[in-house]
């Protein structure tokens, strides 16, 4: 199934782009307010900017009704629509979309029904100031861009055999 609907927020008047340092995580809702859809039949998205201080909502994408299982189609174009996040925080997904996520970086978690969005993305910020988890760690990590003045630093140290 095709995307149907999908909303971009733009803001112009902030100077800085925080998606640029920021992770971009989804969450699997019908309602914009809490996870509450497995990754595969999930009717809706919502991807947020999330650094350690705020967190943004970026855009918001809906999808026509799908079964959880026997269409391994529809998620092409969801994974196409997650291209870049480092998560998808849904209640449930197939060993078939956790292989395709994990192969493009996105790390699957699993929460409770009816979590509230706005306590996955305040838990994410305390993790990021406080210590992130091995999987966070690593979002964080394809997130930072190498130095490319590292090298020189180094030449510029000496080096000794």
């Amino acid at each position: 199934m095709a995307l149907q609907r999908q909303l971009r927020i733009v803001d112009s008047a902030r100077g800085e782009d925080m998606t640029e340092t920021a992770l971009m995580i989804a969450f699997a809702t019908s309602d914009m307010q809490r996870v509450d859809q497995h990754f595969g039949s999930a009717r809706s998205f919502a991807i947020y900017a999330v650094d350690m201080e705020q967190a943004k909502l970026l855009q918001a994408a809906q999808f026509g009704q799908l079964a959880q299982d026997g269409d391994e189609d529809k998620l092409a174009a969801k994974l196409e629509l997650l291209e870049g996040c480092a998560a998808v925080y849904c209640q449930a997904a197939g060993s078939s979309a956790i292989t395709q996520l994990l192969a493009k970086g996105i790390q699957p978690v699993k929460v409770s029904p009816g979590v509230e969005i706005k306590d996955l993305l305040e838990s994410l910020q305390e993790e990021l100031r406080h210590g992130p988890s091995a999987w966070l760690a690593k979002a964080v990590a394809r997130q930072q861009s190498p130095n490319p003045g590292r090298f020189d630093a180094m030449e510029a140290e000496g080096w000794e055999d």
